[in-house]
């Protein structure tokens, strides 16, 4: 196992999403991008907590929901580690994000009175630019 890792957790009270959601979907996504490697170990639940000013029980189920996914482990007395990520578990993973951005996207382009059609320009358009922005 790596060294310790530095999990940088920011909690909103006003986002109206349950804390514990806020810091799996935070971790989760540190691991996806590569800011926390395989084998990297994360604070303790009970560091996390004090680390965060919240209850044991919240940092306790954001680790357990991350384990369930396959994201972490968790070795009594030695603590969670990243997992290796699992190929089939990151393309999900990535799918639904971006399924969560297109229909953000769509819900918008609905309240614009935009049509099919208009979106699917503007999609092309995004494409193209960022196909002429890796071509330099």
């Amino acid at each position: 196992m790596s060294g310790r890792s530095v999990v940088r957790v920011v909690l909103s009270n006003s986002a109206g999403v349950p804390l514990y959601h806020q810091i799996k979907e935070q971790v989760g996504t540190a691991i996806l991008t590569g800011e926390l490697a395989e084998g990297s170990v994360l604070p303790s639940v009970r560091a996390l907590a004090r680390d965060l000013r919240i209850s044991v029980i919240t940092t306790t189920r954001a680790y357990t929901e991350l384990a369930a996914e396959g994201f972490i482990a968790t070795v009594p007395g030695k603590g969670a580690y990243v997992l290796p990520l699992d190929s089939e578990l990151v393309r999900e993973q990535l799918l639904r994000q971006v399924e969560d951005g297109l229909q953000t996207a769509l819900d918008a382009a609905h309240r614009a009175g935009l049509r099919r059609a208009d979106v699917i320009g503007i999609l092309d358009g995004l494409l193209e630019a960022e196909s002429q922005d890796a071509n330099r």
